[in-house]
């Protein structure tokens, strides 16, 4: 069976994780490739390729350049993609097409628009992965999701995300948790010693509750107890830089490539994410025993036990400040990372994952 997993780029994101933790599956008979639709361009790239091609995952590059700018290129992707997906489709003839966010959605829609009866003997799957898609798209949203519906295509990866498609457009999805895996671990070469290494990871952007996050940091900008590392980028990259910038408990740093392999290094990870899909960052981080300050919001809560003791509610400037001045001064980290280890572990396994996927590609509905 040949299996086609279509991704926005080649790059460092949740959504591209799960592609390719999927694809890198050894089961007998399944043969996996991976499609961009726009070129990735960074240092995680050429990371990426590497590892798929040494776990056997054909790898299909673009020359679509990979431009942000108010979702015009996604679109102009989408309408030239038909003509890629003709050649694909004639040369390896895929039995299934398992589309991963909104471009790559879009991208096939067009395709199926185009060429109908291409697609006649191929198994559509497409993984649902936030709680708000088409933001800002509705238009779009109203052509698209449709499509998806009535081919039974999708499958959301928490009760979150499941709950609010739901409650948008009117469909049961269902559920496969995404998998995650325990790291091989090292030293991070840039921690603070004699302090509580506290990292943050992710895009700059209101999602990940970039301005609690500045302002939790300022506030705690004399205690000597923490140093906040704040990795990342994004188009709130000068909020960041103007209020964190100045600051002698706060470095901050671009992304973090194979930060997976270092979480073991920090003492906390803080997650003040206004909304998540299911956080691969945070499932990561309980896998490597690095406990998770987090947001009780959907797609990240789901993550974690739910008694978890480092969570506050509607991202609470007070609450964070007591779980920092406190308790995490006197908690106990290794039990803190027993407990969320042992709950990833229970839910969040790759192998588990790639199975129940490959149930769907075979036609054996969840």
């Amino acid at each position: 069976m040949r299996i086609f997993h279509l991704i926005t780029h080649f790059d460092l994101g949740g959504a591209e994780r799960v592609a390719a933790n999927i694809a890198m599956s050894k089961t007998p008979d399944m043969e996996y490739h991976i499609v961009e639709i726009m070129r990735g361009k960074s240092l995680y790239t050429n990371k990426f390729i590497t590892e798929m091609k040494q776990a056997g995952v054909v790898c299909h590059r673009s020359l679509m350049p990979d431009v942000n700018f108010h979702f015009v290129f996604q679109r102009i992707a989408a309408i030239l993609f038909p003509l890629r997906m003709l050649y694909i489709m004639l040369r390896w003839h895929p039995d299934v097409i398992h589309v991963h966010t909104e471009t790559p959605d879009m991208c096939i829609y067009a395709f199926s628009r185009i060429f109908p009866c291409l697609l006649r003997h191929t198994r559509i799957v497409r993984t649902i992965h936030n709680t708000r898609l088409w933001s800002g798209l509705p238009s779009i949203a109203s052509l698209i999701e449709p499509y998806y519906i009535r081919h039974n295509a999708n499958i959301g990866i928490s009760d979150s995300v499941c709950q609010s498609y739901k409650q948008r457009f009117g469909a049961d999805a269902p559920i496969i948790h995404n998998g995650v895996s325990v790291i091989k671990q090292q030293i991070y070469p840039r921690l603070v010693h004699s302090k509580l290494n506290i990292l943050f990871a992710g895009r700059f952007e209101p999602q990940k509750g970039i301005p609690v996050l500045c302002d939790v940091i300022c506030a705690l900008a004399n205690d000597p107890r923490y140093h906040f590392h704040i990795a990342g980028d994004g188009s709130m990259m000068p909020m960041v830089e103007e209020r964190l910038g100045g600051l002698a408990n706060t470095s901050i740093l671009k992304p973090i490539f194979g930060l997976s392999s270092f979480m073991s290094s920090f003492d906390y990870l803080f997650m003040p994410s206004e909304f998540e899909g299911l956080s691969m960052l945070s499932m990561e981080a309980s896998m490597n025993r690095l406990p998770v300050i987090a947001n009780r919001c959907p797609g990240l809560s789901d993550t974690l036990p739910e008694d978890w003791p480092l969570m506050v509610d509607n991202n609470s400037l007070n609450a964070y400040l007591h779980l920092f001045r406190d308790i995490l001064p006197t908690a106990d980290h290794n039990a803190l990372a027993d407990k969320a280890a042992t709950f990833a572990e229970q839910n969040f396994s790759i192998r588990k994952m790639q199975e129940e996927y490959e149930k769907v590609y075979k036609g054996m509905s969840k």
